[in-house]
């Protein structure tokens, strides 16, 4: 499911704004509904953690926008791919924030995904380095609200935290479409293909990815599905291959690129695993 929301975003051809503000309707709505049939929490008692949440819901909305801007602009495997970055902008927002230790192992990660950036962007054009800045940036959004909501989650339950980011993502959504005008009759302008797809991409890869992902971390445990997660590039790599026919347009270097960041990411992943155990 996570390895689909990088093709949708080729798949539905509505704008960038558009498919951002429709993908957290949808998700609040049928998040709702889960988490009421569920019986999970959706409360967020104390006003404090709650402003807190409020704040990073719109750092959510941010994201996703950069993220759809930077695949319509390039491709899906792109996109992706600078997302792929997230955990590694997390190795030093980390000890920014919230006063973690400095791992230079990490930092030595860090430098190699640089390297890998540099052989997928080798040989693009002027559209596709545009789209690889907002990709990154989207990519460190990712990791800003990850940063956050890992301190929240110490307080608040995740189905909380996640319900009420949707929540204000919406709000947050709605003002950035009215303050550029896009609030009018262009947003019910779609074909049939691009609500089937905007449902699926709301309900099944948010909603339903979220709520699944909660349940098989209580089996599995929190490190086998964050490397599960850490692979949607490869997922969506593979996705792309067939469905949107990029191997068409990307040439070894970004092949080659991807597996050294995918890797990174990776053993970036395991090493973590192997800290943890020492501990």
């Amino acid at each position: 499911m996570w390895g689909f929301t990088g093709i949708l975003g080729k798949l539905i051809e509505i704008d960038a704004l558009y498919l951002v503000w429709y993908r957290i309707l949808i998700a609040f709505l049928s998040l709702a509904v889960g988490l009421y049939l569920l019986k999970m929490p959706m409360r967020i008692p104390d006003r404090k953690l709650m402003l807190k949440t409020l704040g990073v819901g719109m750092i959510v909305a941010t994201h996703w926008i950069t993220f759809y801007s930077s695949i319509q602009l390039s491709t899906a495997s792109l996109g992706i791919l600078c997302l792929s970055t997230t955990t590694l902008h997390v190795t030093w927002l980390e000890p920014l924030l919230l006063k973690k230790k400095f791992s230079w192992v990490e930092f030595l990660f860090g430098c190699l995904v640089i390297f890998g950036i540099y052989f997928v962007s080798d040989s693009f054009d002027a559209d596709q380095l545009k789209a690889l800045m907002i990709g990154l940036f989207s990519a460190f959004c990712a990791a800003l609200f990850s940063v956050f909501n890992a301190k929240l989650a110490e307080d608040v339950p995740a189905s909380s935290i996640t319900f009420h980011e949707m929540g204000i993502g919406l709000v947050f959504m709605t003002i950035v479409l009215a303050s550029q005008g896009m609030l009018n009759g262009r947003l019910l302008h779609m074909t049939g293909s691009d609500l089937g797809w905007l449902l699926f991409l709301g309900i099944c890869c948010t909603s339903f990815a979220f709520l699944a992902t909660i349940e098989v971390m209580k089996k599995l445990g929190a490190f086998t599905v964050s490397l599960s997660i850490n692979l949607e590039p490869v997922y969506t790599i593979l996705l792309a291959i067939p469905i949107l026919h990029e191997n068409d347009m990307l040439n070894g270097d970004f092949y080659a690129g991807s597996a050294m960041i995918i890797a990174v990411v990776i053993a970036n992943a395991v090493y973590k695993s192997i800290i943890r155990t020492r501990r």
